[in-house]
């Protein structure tokens, strides 16, 4: 329902964009928070075009797919979108922690001082062909004791932080942020859409029990692990929906289209036959054994990460600490596949809907990380910074100066970056202050 014309101004300065880029499709929502939840106004939607495993590779086609689905949300919600949090992912995006320490000498911790540590946190080696996208505190330790939240105010000897970084490789970011751009949106803020997924669909009980969130996308599978309240580790594998729609297309000598009809309205599941039209019939088995190899070979992989990313020597069980798993994204509608994870991953699975929105038509894996992009841009984001102390209660808290890095310059990379790192701290140590 859109407001009369007195109401519609103070609507628009409320909204909040999130634009997820997907391999297989490009979602547009346009939401506000309210004392019910998230309020989803507008959503555009269309066929992606021009992506390859989250990656861009045609920059005309992936422009058109995203100015389509701008228009699409503004006409349903009569506005005008300027600007928009844009989701990225792929198998470029790749994740590490960095250790930061400093000497206080037994005064009191001043806010300044965690933006410095921080900073030095970050200055672990980055290759220059990698962007900075987020940085993530782990939590402080003050002269040997850890686990401290949020050490403002206290007094000390040495200040340590370990932080968790993720990076992008250069060239797939910049296009993206010139593919958005060309659109006529401007890119308030890139957010991993992982990070943003969880804000949607977990709850602060899993975050701080130990939780698996499986982004499973067309071109892409994402994770992001969670412990004790904290975002531990992210990663991204260049495999999704779209292999297992290859490999029903290839094994059943059907068409793509076809494919993906059968995987929709079957999935891994016993059916007496299956009759497609001008095909002939097939047998269940042979659907349920093509979609269970490629699932397989998907949980077994994001099986190695986590004991790899944890360091577990036991190969045959994962970490204690790791309660369940949370799968989100389209192709966590594939019927059945609960079951697989289940049983490759040894863990309780279930599905993960966006909750905390109005709206029950949109409570479908398939918008997770759309309404994840709103729900960060409003202020919700309990996952950025990974623990209560740090929360942001301000929008745009992780800005980017998209700007200027748009910019054609051989020397821009490392000023890039430390810009950035120097942005991000600056508004997150504010955060501290305005508790």
């Amino acid at each position: 329902m859109i407001p009369v014309q007195g109401d519609r101004i103070q609507m628009r300065e409320s909204l909040t964009i999130g634009l997820d880029v997907g391999t297989t499709k490009i979602c547009v929502m346009a939401g506000m928070k309210t004392q019910k939840g998230v309020k989803i106004m507008a959503v555009g939607s269309s066929a992606s075009r021009g992506l390859k495993k989250g990656i861009v590779v045609d920059m005309e086609e992936t422009t058109a797919s995203i100015r389509k689905a701008l228009e699409e949300a503004e006409d349903r919600g009569k506005i005008k979108i300027e600007s928009a949090y844009v989701g990225i992912a792929g198998g470029h995006i790749k994740s590490f922690n960095g250790y930061g320490v400093m000497d206080i000498r037994e005064r009191e911790i001043k806010g300044e001082d965690i933006s410095r540590l921080i900073d030095m946190a970050t200055a672990t080696y980055v290759p220059v062909d990698r962007e900075i996208l987020q940085i993530m505190p782990l939590g402080f330790s003050i002269d040997g004791t850890n686990g401290i939240i949020n050490p403002l105010g206290r007094k000390g000897r040495r200040l340590e932080v370990k932080v968790h970084i993720v990076t992008g490789a250069i060239t797939p970011v910049q296009n993206l942020i010139r593919c958005c751009e060309a659109a006529g949106v401007r890119v308030a803020d890139i957010v991993l859409e992982p990070i943003a997924s969880a804000e949607a669909v977990l709850s602060d009980k899993e975050k701080e029990d130990g939780t698996i969130l499986i982004d499973l996308g067309g071109g892409t599978t994402d994770l992001a692990i969670f412990r004790e309240g904290i975002l531990r580790h992210t990663s991204s594998l260049a495999i999704g929906g779209n292999h297992i729609t290859n490999d029903i297309a290839t094994g059943l000598g059907i068409t793509i289209g076809e494919a993906e009809e059968l995987k929709k309205a079957y999935g891994f599941k016993e059916k007496k036959e299956i009759i497609l039209d001008g095909k002939g019939k097939f047998s269940p088995e042979i659907l349920s054994e093509i979609i269970y190899l490629r699932c397989e070979e998907l949980f077994s992989l994001i099986r190695k990460e986590i004991i790899t990313y944890s360091g577990y020597k036991n190969r045959d069980k994962l970490p204690s600490y790791i309660k369940g798993v949370v799968l989100t994204g389209g192709t966590s509608l594939l019927q059945g596949i609960e079951d697989i994870a289940e049983k490759i991953l040894s863990l309780p699975v279930r599905i993960g809907i966006p909750a905390d929105i109005t709206d029950n038509n949109l409570k479908n894996p398939i918008y997770s990380t759309g309404i994840g992009l709103v729900m960060f841009g409003q202020g919700y984001s309990k996952v950025s910074h990974g623990s209560e102390g740090v929360k942001s209660e301000n929008k745009g808290r992780h800005r980017l100066p998209l700007r200027n890095s748009l910019k054609d310059s051989a020397h821009r990379l490392q000023p890039l970056t430390f810009f950035k790192v120097f942005d991000r701290m600056k508004d997150w140590v504010t955060g501290f202050l305005n508790k």
